[in-house]
Parts: structure tokens; sequence; C-alpha cells
């Protein structure tokens, strides 16, 4: 399966990378919007496509033809304003959705954020945030395509643990990025993950164990 990574240069995006281009089963292709960031990956031996999620739809899905699955991990980061959020987690994560559905890709795994599916939920202090992903799955959720949203909790930069949990709904909790991104790895290949939307955190199931119960 080629994947096309968008937010290949975020820091889920680096792992899933990493794990994909390490794969047997996989070839991956990284979405970037800087010719330096494209520079770095192809030193790596990673096949990229310039291209920014504030651009076209057409200019989407020409980065993404040939792919096989999209796995959205991209984000406007903390230190933008809401109009930000709202042109990348929102506008932009539409339009890859659009993209895929135009060119015919039908697998699309969004990296959403815990309890985004509950307004009640929201973390006040981000509510630009909440209300992108929010409908930005919303929109993914009525598509044409063979979706998994996942919804992780808290994101740490420490060392992988490689067991999480998974149900329609947790109690707010942290899971390191390097988990995450292992979970993506694993809801390529695991067919009862489609169509389905679920909150991540650290837990005490390995991977594939807690995704096979949701």
């Amino acid at each position: 399966m080629k994947v096309f990574v968008v937010g290949s240069n975020g820091q889920i995006g680096k792992h899933l990378i990493h794990f994909l281009s390490e794969s047997n089963e996989h070839t991956v292709k990284a979405m970037v919007r800087k010719e330096e960031q494209a520079a770095a990956f192809e030193k790596q031996g990673v096949e990229t496509a310039l291209t920014d999620l504030e651009g076209s739809v057409d200019e989407i899905a020409k980065a993404a033809k040939g792919c096989d699955a999209i796995v959205f991990t991209a984000g406007s980061g903390g230190h933008t304003g809401a109009e930000k959020t709202l042109l990348v987690d929102l506008d932009g994560a539409a339009k890859t959705i659009e993209a895929a559905e135009k060119i015919g890709i039908k697998r699309f795994i969004m990296v959403s954020a815990l309890q985004a599916h509950r307004r009640e939920n929201w973390n006040e202090k981000i509510k630009p945030y909440y209300v992108a992903k929010h409908y930005a799955d919303k929109i993914l959720e009525q598509s044409t395509l063979a979706h998994t949203i996942i919804r992780p909790g808290l994101l740490l930069n420490e060392p992988a643990i490689g067991k999480v949990s998974a149900a329609e709904n947790l109690e707010r909790g942290s899971i390191t990025r390097e988990d995450v991104a292992h979970t993506i790895m694993v809801a390529l290949h695991e067919d009862h993950t489609i169509n389905r939307s679920f909150d991540l955190v650290t837990g005490e199931d390995l991977i594939v164990d807690a995704l096979r119960k949701i």
C-alpha cells in the first residue's frame, strides 16, 4: 500500500514516515509545504510532494495521485490563531477528503482530538481547534471513503509504551506521539477499524488488541 502522509513534517508525521519507510508492506509519499522539508525527506529516500493545504483541491489531488491511502495528521500548531486553525485543520482536511474522492483513493485515516465528537467535553482554552476537528471529522464520516478517525489524548514526546486504550468515549488521558503513529500503522491493516472512530490514550492493551475491541 502506498500511503500519502499529510502533515509529514509534524511530530506524529515524522514517526509515521519512519515506520512506513521501514515497512516491507508499504511505501510512502510525504506531503510538505517547504522545499527544505522536501530536501530533508528526500535525503532519507522518501518521495515527497510540495503542496500546501491552503492551495486548491486539484493541487492536493495531483500530489496524492498514485497512492492507495491518505493519513491526515496535519495541524496549524498551537502558536497560530483561530483563522489558521480554520484554514488548515478544517478546510485543509475537507479539501484533502475531496481530493481523495476525486482521484479514487478509498482509505483515509484522520488524526483528530480526544472527545472532539462531544461538544460538552471540549477544552475551552483551544475551542477553535476542537471546532475544526469536530467538523472535519463529520465531513469525513459523511464522505464515501473507508475512514478511520483516531482521537488521541494529550500528546507526549516520550518513548513509545506500546499499550493503549481505544474506545468511543474515554476519560482524559495522554499518549506518546510514537504510539499514535504505531496505531495508524496497525489501523491500515485492521479492516475492523474501517468506518469507525475512537478516543485513544495510553492503556493496558497491545495496540492490535485494543483496535480489535472497538
